[in-house]
Parts: C-alpha cells; structure tokens; sequence
C-alpha cells in the first residue's frame, strides 16, 4: 500500500504541471541546474560514499562517477532544455470533416513515468528535467549502486519544486531495494510508461515482468564495418574515437568488422588502441595481420563470445568479411539494433549499408560516440530506444508526449 500511495501522490503532482506555462517551467529548471550546482560539494561527497562500495575495475565504475567537470556537463545539458520549444500543445493534424466537424490531433503528457536504471546518476538529472518540460511527473527507481548520489541530487530537485510551490512528488525516488521496483512494474493505472535505462538483463527483466507500457532502451553492441573502399585515416580516427571516448556507455563501439582486402591497414587503424590498453579479440584473418604490430599482451584470439557481446570495458572483437553482404549479416546476427557505422568512400556501397542496416541509428564516416540526445540537438535525453514502437533512437521532449484528439462540431449527429 505504501508505494499505491506514492504513485497516487505522483499522479497528482503531475496535474499541476498541466497548468504551468513554459516560460514558468523554464525559470524553475533553472533554479533547479543552480541549486544542483550550489550543493555539487556534497553530491560529490555522497557520490565517493556509492564509489567507496564499488570495485574500480567493475565498468560501471565510470558510469557512476560524478566530477565537477561532468557535473557541469550535466547541467549544461538541462540549461540546452530549456531553451528548446515546449512539445505539449502542438497540432499534429487539423482538418474539417465535410459535415463541419473541426478534427485535432494535439501533442500531450503521458502523466507518470517511471525510470528504473542502474549506477548513472546523471540519469536522476537528466529525467527530472526532461519530463518536467514535457508536463510529466517521474518515478525514479536507481540501483543500489548509486543510492547516495541518487538521494542527495533528488533532495536538491526537490527543495526548488518546494520554493516555487511545486509538489514535489512530481519528482519521486523509490528506494533501490528489489521490493520498489516491482511495485512499479505492477503498478498498472497508476504509472503510465516505463523506461529502463541499464544492461542487457535489466532491460529483459523489466521487459518480462512489467505490467506497464515498456519503452526498451540502452543495450548497445555497436559495429563499426571499414569497408573495402573505406579511408583509413577517417577510420583510424571513427575507430579510436568509438571505442575509447567512454568505454561505459552503450554507444561504444564493440566489435569492428574489416574487409579482407584491407587487412594490411589493420595495424594503422588499430594504432591508437594501443595508447589505451584495448584488448583485441581477432578472429584468425585478422589476428595476423596484427601480429608483431600490436602488443602481444593485448592481442588474443577471438571466441564465439567474443561476437554479440557488450563489452563496456577497453575490449573489441575483430570479425574479417570478404563483402558487404557479409558485414551486413554479421550486423544482423550480433548487434543489438541500437547504432551501426560504415567507414566507406563508395556513395553507393554507403547507401546501401544504411538502408539495409537495421538500428536506431546508422553512421556513415562518424563514430556511433555520436548517438546521443545532446549531440543530436535533443537537449538531453532519457534513453535511446531501440524498439520501434512510438520512438526509436535518442529519446528526448517530443518522445515523452503522445496525442489525443479535439473535436469541436454544431450539434452534427451520425
């Protein structure tokens, strides 16, 4: 009973947000990103306390961390919201029926949202400021990873919703036990939308036991193909910059897929890795044509495993393909629908391979690094879905919203 309370509280909380106007939720955004900012000591100190119990070798460690730099970062990313147009209120469709009925389609809130998601307490941030531009109230359900962190940047949120005389319960945390977040897959009439934003098993968990509309995010194991016609300086750098930028999110690249004719550029495109440390899973073509060029101690052979996996950690595979079709099946078997790339000269062969590519997103010469709400002008965003019901790809304002219709008539009976 204790958790149809809070759900009913949130549902509430977020009827008031139905009756702010933009500008007034921007003022509070605001306050909120300078008060975030105000109390960053003490985010800082309670994130040490989630980094404390956590082994520093475990690839959620980065995803966990805070620093004043990324915190700022963070923020920057809720300001970037408040300057984008609100997406409630906005006509899809008008038109008038031969009978005089004057048909809307208008863009709405879903309501109540609820977020389950692991060590990434940038996500607390992020989703508060998208779903309260957006008119929705949120249910935040962090792991156990980032309790600390997760309480001290909600207790932040929560005293300017108080000082404008917001409800706070339009931002609510959930405890991290197991006991919460199966409330809130079961909470059904209550919470009208969930994300999960996490690994691969978090996302089948939700995804199996929900009761609530599911919208599938995160899982990424992200491909880059250099094509037989790629270029290997753009390669070299599309590769270094997928793998290594932040090994811990979900559009790092996971395994490279290189034409057998240019093997012999293997060791240059992999040149940089080794500044990093990257281990290398290579199957037998390319294992190689790497060796005596790329350090022995980071070289193995690939395995089955070593395909389809989502490393989160300086680790790729190597798969060698004598075509497109090929690198494109490869593609098909192993990855996960989230971003693809081909690093290729050839327009057609490019075209080709971002038609027949299946994923959210689809890079040609750029990095899947770039799969990202902020860097796709979305302001920031509450996950990258890669489902194709209702959104697909970065999901920022616009994908928090669905519709409903208006109509208006004269007394016209059917």
């Amino acid at each position: 009973m204790k958790y149809k309370a809070l759900f009913e509280n949130a549902q509430k909380a977020g009827k008031v947000l139905l009756t702010l106007p933009d500008k007034r939720m921007n003022e509070i955004l605001h306050s909120v990103g300078k008060n975030i900012l105000n109390k960053k000591d003490t985010i800082l100190t309670e994130n040490q306390k989630d980094l404390d119990r956590m082994n520093p070798s475990d690839p959620k460690y980065d995803r966990l961390k805070l620093t004043a730099e990324r915190m700022e970062g963070i923020v920057a990313d809720l300001e970037n919201v408040t300057r984008l147009p609100s997406p409630v209120g906005r006509i899809l469709m008008e038109t008038v029926r031969p009978n005089g009925l004057k048909i809307k389609k208008v863009s709405v809130p879903f309501g109540l949202i609820g977020i389950i998601y692991e060590a990434r307490p940038n996500v607390s941030i992020d989703v508060f400021s998208l779903c309260f531009k957006s008119g929705n109230a949120c249910i935040l359900k962090g792991g156990s990873d980032a309790e600390y962190s997760n309480k001290a940047i909600v207790q932040a949120i929560r005293e300017v919703l108080q000082s404008f005389s917001i409800p706070e319960d339009c931002c609510t945390l959930l405890p991290s036990g197991r006991e919460a977040a199966a409330a809130l897959l079961d909470a059904r009439g209550q919470v009208d939308l969930i994300i999960p934003r996490g690994s691969q098993s978090l996302i089948r968990f939700v995804h199996e036991n929900a009761k609530v509309p599911v919208i599938e995010t995160g899982a990424g194991i992200c491909h880059t193909y250099f094509d037989a016609e790629g270029d290997k300086e753009i390669g070299r750098a599309v590769v270094a910059n997928a793998k290594t930028r932040r090994v811990s999110v979900c559009n790092a690249l996971d395994c490279m897929i290189i034409h057998e004719k240019r093997l012999s550029d293997l060791p240059f495109i992999c040149e940089k890795l080794k500044d990093s440390h990257v281990i290398i899973y290579a199957d037998e073509k390319s294992y190689k044509a790497l060796s005596g060029f790329y350090p022995e101690n980071l070289l193995q052979h690939a395995t089955e495993e070593s395909f389809g996996t989502e490393f989160l950690d300086y680790k790729m595979s190597i798969k060698t393909v004598p075509d497109r079709k090929e690198a494109f099946e490869h593609i098909a078997r192993y990855g996960s629908k989230h971003s693809e790339c081909i690093v290729s000269e050839n327009e057609e062969t490019a075209d080709w391979f971002q038609n027949q590519v299946d994923a959210a997103c689809v890079y040609v010469n750029a990095p899947t690094s770039f799969s990202d709400g902020a860097q796709f002008g979305l302001g920031a965003e509450i996950g990258i879905s890669t489902q194709k019901l209702h959104a697909r790809g970065p999901m920022a304002l616009e994908e928090l919203t669905t519709y409903k219709w208006l109509i208006e008539g004269r007394g016209q009976i059917r």
